[in-house]
């Protein structure tokens, strides 16, 4: 007999997503960026021999997220340029990169980085999600709650020990000046180094609810609760260390996640652990905010003072806005760094 219509349906659609499910992205489907010219050191420049010298101090280290599923890495790439472009010594400057990216996805980012940027000196470490899946709460904004953005909750962890010193930086701003002049700020006897908003008010930053809690809110008494954000930041990593600062950022969020005390994503712990602790920087190194708000990601000035780094934290992000021929007028500044291939609209062939 021959066998039943609907049965042998049933069988190649089962074939058809088994072949989809192990579907692997040829290169084509991966994003393409132009290569980065050569960035060379000047004259007067140190050689760097990190790692071979675990203590050199001509190596600048510099840690920023990839996340090769969203167009935030595009942005990284933008940043990573930028920083090279303004440095006096770029190959002294090494990048650690931090993704979720497994298996052959990790290759094809290793490959992407090596072919934008031939000479650049990186190394890829595999961030997993487990560490905080069953720490984020839901926040105002979905790309708020993505592992990633705690990645640099674990830096003291995932980095190699004789990492002493590292500058955070997050995906979605351009350097404009010598990141050395970043590097080399006094930290004093402080964890963080970061720009300072004294006049910030913290009632925003956390709910009704830790507010009339006199165990939540005590937290800052005695404290100059100035607000930082975390997109820049000089990280003493041996004091971090030393301090246990990850398990007490994870234990604010444990709280979080049981009496809902904050709504934006992985910036409140940050806050509850270091706020009147930190070591002042010129709020040149963070021009923050020119993404707008959370919500709307409407068009920002920059604040009065001179500029060393932008930052488009925020909702609204210049590549997209710049894609969708809606751009903000300063989106134009960061244009020049973007190195991100489009795909013609008519084919060559």
């Amino acid at each position: 007999m021959p066998p039943d219509t609907r049965t042998t349906a049933l069988l190649l659609l089962t074939i058809l997503l088994l072949l989809l499910s192990s579907h692997t992205p040829s290169t084509a489907d991966l994003p393409q960026f132009r290569e980065a010219p050569a960035f060379r050191n000047g004259q007067r420049c140190p050689i760097s021999t990190w790692p071979s010298n675990p203590h050199d101090p001509s190596t600048i280290h510099v840690a920023m997220t990839l996340d090769y599923s969203t167009p935030y890495l595009r942005g990284s790439i933008a940043a990573v340029f930028s920083v090279l472009q303004h440095s006096t010594c770029p190959e002294n400057t090494f990048f650690h990169f931090l993704t979720t990216t497994r298996h052959r996805h990790f290759q094809n980012l290793n490959s992407t980085i090596t072919s934008t940027f031939p000479y650049l000196r990186f190394h890829l470490y595999h961030f997993s999600p487990a560490l905080v899946n069953h720490l984020i709460s839901s926040s105002i904004r979905t790309a708020l709650d993505q592992p990633l953005n705690y990645a640099r909750i674990y830096l003291a962890d995932l980095l190699p020990s004789t990492v002493n010193r590292i500058i955070y930086l997050d995906s979605d701003l351009i350097i404009v000046d010598d990141i050395s002049k970043l590097w080399k700020i006094n930290l004093s006897a402080h964890i963080l180094g970061a720009p300072e908003y004294c006049h910030a008010n913290f009632t925003n930053y956390f709910t009704p609810k830790f507010w009339s809690n006199r165990y939540f809110s005590s937290t800052f008494n005695n404290r100059a609760t100035c607000y930082f954000n975390t997109g820049v930041m000089v990280m003493d990593l041996t004091k971090w260390r030393t301090n246990g600062c990850t398990r007490k950022l994870e234990h604010w969020m444990r709280i979080q996640k049981k009496y809902r005390i904050y709504e934006l994503g992985s910036l409140p712990p940050f806050l509850l652990v270091f706020a009147g602790n930190v070591e002042g920087v010129e709020h040149r190194w963070n021009q923050h905010g020119l993404g707008g708000d959370n919500l709307e990601g409407l068009c920002r000035d920059l604040h009065p003072g001179p500029v060393s780094l932008l930052h488009w934290s925020g909702k609204g992000k210049p590549w997209l806005r710049l894609d969708s021929k809606k751009p903000c007028p300063l989106d134009s500044l960061w244009a020049p760094y973007d190195l991100f291939k489009h795909r013609p609209l008519i084919s060559d062939s």
